[in-house]
């Protein structure tokens, strides 16, 4: 998909077209498949994420404001108005730091995207094929204003899922509702007016908060915009607009590039229950084989110098610091704890007194190098020897089937504990056969609390 600058609205008038022309657009299989795939997984780590203190809070604050409504929450009894019922989803499917990720979006296009995407379609009774669409062009979005923004927006200390999220799911419910590109412009500058999020409150609960006001900030954009609330028609290139004030220098070049397929082909899935920037150190400790704990006299862990102001918390205290503290993640992989295990990250384990040894073990170093998800390792062992090993988890799976295969697995093992196996192998079914056939009431009454 691409589109050209030239012509009205700027920078916003090129994504407006490209938004649109998404409306008729064909939806090749592969990016279907992997809309699926997005989907499923983002099932999965709601349902995991359904009683997380953060996701109790926003709920029992909603209640509080008279939010009774007629939309479910994945695995819980309530039920909340629309919006409402988004900020919750979306926050409560980020909580556990799970779901995917979009090297181009620089962030987690799903838990911006898809709350948005499901509730309006439940709400407007549309089909699975509508909510493919609505997927495949929110991630289009979401991606192509993150390539946009470029690598300062995310280096400033802005959280892109918070921020460029605002834009997918926007994209997506505009989508579902059929706004003509006019309204599709206004819709960009209600969602960037209201876009947020900050990197420093990473290890905190307000980090999943940003996943859930992207949505929800997002859907009310196209909602207003659809009944003709106005704002400006070019945001992302205007004098004190959203490119001009969170960005050092924008794009458009990158944004608008042709592309052989749809971004949302080149998403990246979480097997390991932590940031997805300590993904690749986990990887190259698991490629050296077994290596007993005892014997472990130091470790290095080199990253790209970006990773240090993300994930680099260096005595984590808490479960969920845990999951941003590179030097805790290598001590777990080297400990050969299951990182996919989401029970692992938790307060008791960060006090382990085996699992303290090896993280006060592991150093980490900047580097550069052609990849920035690359990592190296090396550990030094008691006996004088040097093991090495260097893994890079930024590549796209080119076999959805294999993808299929982990994913599934990945999802039974969240599903299980809360819809049984008949349920959770069920909703497995119907979301590989989601099309224009799938109702999409049914699937949200197998996901109902027990």
């Amino acid at each position: 998909m691409m589109t050209s600058i030239d012509g009205s609205g700027g920078i916003t008038g090129a994504f407006t077209r490209l938004l649109a022309g998404l409306g008729t657009a064909a939806i090749d299989e592969e990016a279907a498949t992997v809309a699926r795939q997005c989907l499923l997984d983002w099932i999965g780590v709601s349902l995991a994420g359904r009683h997380e203190p953060l996701v109790d809070i926003l709920v029992e604050t909603a209640r509080e404001e008279g939010g009774d409504g007629h939309l479910p929450l994945p695995g819980r009894p309530e039920t909340l108005p629309l919006t409402q019922a988004v900020t919750v989803i979306g926050a409560m499917s980020h909580a556990l730091d799970y779901d995917d990720v979009h090297l181009a979006m620089q962030g987690h296009p799903s838990v911006a995207v898809i709350p948005a995407a499901w509730a309006l379609a439940l709400a407007e009774g549309r089909d699975g094929a509508a909510l493919i669409r609505s997927i495949v062009g929110g991630f289009e979005i979401a991606c192509r204003t993150g390539l946009l923004m470029g690598p300062s927006h995310y280096a400033r200390g802005w959280h892109a899922t918070g921020t460029v999220g605002t834009f997918g799911a926007m994209a997506a419910s505009a989508l579902l509702l059929g706004l003509d590109e006019d309204r599709m412009a206004h819709g960009f500058g209600i969602a960037g007016t209201q876009a947020a999020g900050l990197k420093a409150v990473f290890g905190t609960m307000s980090k999943p908060l940003h996943a859930g006001r992207a949505a929800a900030n997002g859907l009310t954009a196209a909602r207003l915009a659809a009944r003709g609330f106005t704002s400006h028609t070019d945001i992302l290139g205007a004098a004190q607009g959203f490119g001009d004030t969170q960005s050092d220098g924008l794009d458009p070049a990158a944004a608008l590039a042709p592309a052989p397929g749809f971004m949302i082909r080149d998403t990246l899935f979480k097997y390991h229950a932590a940031c997805y920037l300590t993904h690749s150190a986990i990887e190259a400790v698991h490629s050296l084989g077994r290596i007993d704990p005892e014997a472990v006299r130091r470790v290095t862990v080199r990253v790209d110098p970006g990773h240090l102001r993300v994930c680099n918390i260096p005595a984590p205290a808490t479960g969920l610091e845990m999951k941003f503290s590179l030097r805790m993640t290598a001590a777990l992989a080297l400990a050969g704890e299951d990182t996919a295990r989401e029970a692992l990250f938790a307060d008791a384990t960060a006090a382990r007194p085996d699992l303290v040894r090896l993280r006060d073990a592991v150093t980490v170093e900047p580097r550069a190098a052609p990849s920035s998800t690359l990592s190296e390792i090396e550990v030094e062992l008691a006996d004088g020897a040097t093991r090495r090993a260097a893994f890079d988890v930024g590549v796209p799976a080119a076999d959805l089937d294999r993808q299929w295969q982990r994913l599934s697995a990945k999802f039974l093992g969240l599903a299980r504990p809360v819809l049984g196996e008949a349920r959770s192998r069920e909703v497995l079914s119907r979301v590989r056969e989601l099309d224009a056939r799938t109702d999409l009431g049914t699937l949200a009454g197998l996901l109902a609390a027990a």
